[in-house]
């Protein structure tokens, strides 16, 4: 490890800080696994048998960033969203593992352990990435693939990407957070919405409030930028990773019904490889929106939502992918070893 690199911060020294907001309808609990704790968001659904739901956040999200969806949906699907490891409220990994595999591997050991699979499988950006390589090494665990301005490799990334992706490079946390030491969560979130929106104007005055209270909870968190970086390094890892573990090579694979989400004014996912997606996954569907940027689900939940219904009423109820053979747990952990 570089001298000028942040050590890795284990879940065991974890401090007091101000709790995870609830909205109204959801509820939080904390789940245990091998290596990893995992806190889970949720929402009851409308009524009993509802098909299940999991949404995976991105870079620096949480499950927070799909209450409207799950609140929009909770009538269709049985909803439930995750805190990867080291981001919400769930601690790091025991292994300081933060790639894409072993975000992918958290998804499949709670999928596994609750018994909730196969689900409609959500995703937006570093968590599309997740969600593709588990639809790709786990099939019987994903009826559907929603996947809303994925973290897919790019040959020329987007100018504003760049500073995220200098993330990953060891001694670059130290040097930012010296050089934004006297920044106030409240300008750190300014920064985020002017990012990842469209128009930052469709945030409202007390979503831009609770965004706030959690930043200024997560700069209390030891790991905060360890998790950040190390992330950071998976997706730019990923990117650069060929053979059969390429994420383009596993979107191949990815034999769920899959509808594609990117918006037009992205400025992290260039709005053009919306095509190449959509020829690469094999049953997809493309939905575009021209004044959303990096977090459609967000901006415009609703129009996502409808998107997501007409998919549930083209693949009927059950949504499971043909030729969705089983595969162990481990087999499926092993082949994408490496990323």
């Amino acid at each position: 490890m570089s001298s000028t690199e942040l050590p890795y911060v284990p879940s065991t020294v974890l401090p007091k800080v101000a709790p995870v907001r609830v909205a109204e309808g959801e509820r939080l609990r904390s789940v245990q696994l091998p290596g990893i704790t995992l806190t889970v968001r949720s929402r009851p659904p409308a009524r009993e048998g509802l098909p299940p739901a999991l949404y995976v956040h991105g870079l620096g999200g949480s499950s927070q960033n799909w209450s409207a969806m799950m609140e929009l949906l909770d009538a269709d699907v049985d909803c439930e969203a995750v805190d990867l490891p080291g981001f919400g409220d769930s601690p790091p990994p025991d292994n300081g593992d933060y790639s894409v595999t072993g975000h992918a591997r958290a998804v499949i050991r709670y999928l596994d352990a609750s018994g909730r699979g196969p689900v409609h499988l959500f995703g937006n950006s570093l968590g599309g990435a997740v969600a593709t390589r588990v639809a790709a090494v786990r099939p019987d665990l994903v009826r559907t693939l929603t996947l809303v301005s994925p973290a897919l490799p790019e040959i020329r990334i987007q100018r504003k990407a760049v500073p995220t992706a200098l993330l990953g490079v060891p001694g670059m946390v130290p040097l930012l957070t010296r050089l934004t030491t006297g920044w106030t969560a409240e300008q750190r979130v300014r920064g985020v919405v002017t990012l990842c929106y469209g128009d930052p104007g469709r945030v409202s005055n007390e979503g831009f409030r609770n965004a706030v209270e959690e930043m200024e909870r997560r700069l209390q968190l030891p790991y905060f930028w360890d998790a950040m970086a190390r992330s950071a390094r998976g997706i730019v890892n990923a990117y650069t990773l060929g053979g059969q573990h390429g994420l383009w090579r596993q979107a191949e694979r990815v034999l769920a019904p899959t509808l594609l989400v990117y918006g037009g004014r992205d400025q992290l996912v260039r709005f053009r490889v919306a095509q190449k997606a959509a020829r690469t996954f094999r049953d997809s569907r493309l939905l575009t929106l021209p004044d959303a940027g990096h977090v459609a689900m967000m901006e415009y939940p609703e129009t996502v939502a409808k998107a997501f219904r007409e998919l549930l009423v083209e693949v009927g109820s059950d949504g499971a992918p043909p030729g969705a053979s089983r595969a162990s747990a481990d087999g499926a952990e092993s082949a994408s070893t490496g990323s």
